[in-house]
């Protein structure tokens, strides 16, 4: 979040625009923001390597709370906004911050966090009503502050959360240089020459800005003077829209999207121009063969897929044309060096399944939890593993199968739901689907669907019966549903990933469940 020369040579051209209030923040403005809130932050005693939190929507005034950090020297720590109160108070006291800003559409939950962090310095709320305490108005206590850098400007950078869907959310702090703002990580020099950004894109971010891949997104952008048109939510049809309205260069999405816009009508899809687009990406989670099969068909051979989880333990990446050639891969490895390795850390042949281990890239541990560090690595320290588990096909591309913690085991065989959760997801009556594992007393588990169906398609038996019908027919028995329940909407967080620990918790109540 540091724009470095563009603040001078792209001054009064847009850094971002929001997509819809339409409210344009310059390059000069937002470096004058960003500095004032960096010397709010000294002022309070934070110094180099100390943490503070940000916890809001997607919100005009979300790039300047990073930026500050980005120059300051800080860690910051960008918090999901529908967390509650206990989960959000878990993450400010864990990280260490002493500064918590947020805005007033949070306003209720940070209060009631902010009252159990004693570590607290400073609490800042963005458009309060006045009567907000122990939160003091942002816009007034920035004010008074100076619009130029700090004397001794360094490099900071976001100490991000795991997603918790499977546990309680991991601190994943990376060593920080001593160096200035301009100088970039190498992470991001590779990101760059990678995703071919350029000065003067367009890059449209459908996502949170708290989660990792669009922060770093648009961080990238600003890093190379293009404009980001960050949307407040995601909504298929706009997106569409925005593409023709900004002429779009770049854009990252996840799987979920794919499907949500593939479910529009065929008219409203080809309603706008999308001929502006250079490059899209997306990650986050699987993406269902078909539906990349008809996002290139629709779009074109310009969508780009990659894997690397937020801790930075390897990176893969593939483009169009090479998934073609090897569907359903996440690609080859370009950063760090991956084994397969099974439960006694044996090497795994190709085309046989594994927990993925890398020798890490990038270094991390995570943070105040020696003992979660020490379990993500192997026992001689040279490899980590998130316990996502795949396998490489004969050319050395990586196949996701699934998380390990979601493996169901049903009379002694090992199922992992992806596949089936895929190929639910394009069934024409269903807008998203979920499968795991609930008790059964003869074999243990058994498989679980549970379906957000389309908008107009009411749930009944007969509908059940025809998606179980629907997976046996292009699945082995064992991987089907034996049941179908039903949900109005999926507890699906708006980076794509599944709160599936959530839908499960309902099925086991008191009984033992592998996710903890």
């Amino acid at each position: 979040m540091y724009p470095d020369k563009y603040a001078l040579t792209r001054a009064d051209e847009p850094c971002y625009i929001m997509a819809g209030s339409g409210e344009v923040v310059s390059f000069r403005e937002f470096e004058a923001r960003s500095n004032r809130l960096a010397h709010l932050l000294r002022a309070t005693g934070l110094q180099r390597l100390d943490h503070y939190a940000v916890l809001m929507e997607n919100h005009p005034r979300f790039l300047e709370c990073c930026g500050a950090g980005a120059r300051a020297g800080l860690y910051y720590t960008c918090i999901n906004s529908y967390l509650t109160a206990e989960e959000v108070a878990f993450i400010v006291n864990d990280s260490h911050s002493q500064v918590l800003i947020t805005t007033l559409a949070r306003r209720e939950v940070a209060i009631a966090a902010a009252k159990l962090c004693p570590r607290l310095k400073l609490c800042l709320m963005i458009d309060g009503t006045g009567d907000d305490a122990p939160f003091v108005d942002y816009a007034r206590a920035v004010a008074a502050m100076p619009s130029t850098p700090l004397a001794d400007e360094r490099l900071g950078t976001a100490m991000l959360y795991s997603s918790g869907t499977t546990g309680r959310p991991k601190g994943i702090l990376r060593p920080l240089p001593d160096t200035p703002p301009s100088e970039r990580l190498p992470l991001y020099d590779f990101l760059l020459k990678l995703w071919q950004y350029r000065e003067g894109m367009i890059y449209l971010s459908p996502a949170p800005l708290y989660h990792s891949a669009p922060n770093t997104a648009v961080t990238l952008t600003m890093r190379v003077g293009g404009t980001s048109i960050i949307m407040e939510r995601f909504d298929p049809e706009q997106y569409l829209a925005l593409i023709e309205k900004h002429r779009v260069t770049h854009t990252q999405l996840v799987p979920t999207m794919f499907s949500r816009m593939l479910k529009l009508p065929r008219e409203v899809r080809e309603r706008y121009d999308l001929s502006s687009l250079e490059f899209a990406v997306h990650a986050a989670a699987p993406c269902p063969a078909q539906v990349k099969h008809e996002m290139i068909d629709w779009w074109g051979p310009i969508i780009h897929e990659y894997y690397g989880a937020t801790e930075g333990l390897g990176f893969t990446a593939c483009n169009s044309e090479e998934w073609l050639a090897h569907p359903g891969t996440v690609g080859r490895v370009m950063l760090g060096d991956l084994r397969v390795l099974d439960e006694d850390m044996h090497e795994c042949p190709a085309g046989t399944s594994g927990t993925l281990w890398f020798k890490t890239a990038t270094p991390f541990e995570y943070f105040n939890d020696p003992e979660r560090t020490q379990e993500s690595r192997s026992a001689d320290g040279s490899m980590s593993t998130v316990n996502d588990v795949g396998y490489l096909d004969d050319d050395g591309y990586l196949h996701l199968t699934d998380r390990k913690t979601f493996m169901i085991i049903s009379g002694g065989v090992n199922i992992y739901p992806q596949e089936c959760e895929n190929l639910l997801i394009t069934h024409p009556k269903v807008l998203d689907a979920a499968v795991f594992g609930v008790p059964n007393e003869d074999l243990g588990e058994e498989v679980k669907a549970v379906i957000q169906p389309l908008a107009g398609v009411e749930p009944s038996a007969a509908l059940a019966e025809e998606l179980i019908a629907f997976c046996r027919a292009h699945l082995s028995h064992q991987k089907c549903p034996r049941t179908v329940d039903f949900i109005e909407e999926m507890p699906r967080l708006p980076t794509g990933k599944l709160y599936k620990r959530l839908l499960r918790d309902k099925y086991w109540g008191d009984k033992q469940s592998r996710i903890v």
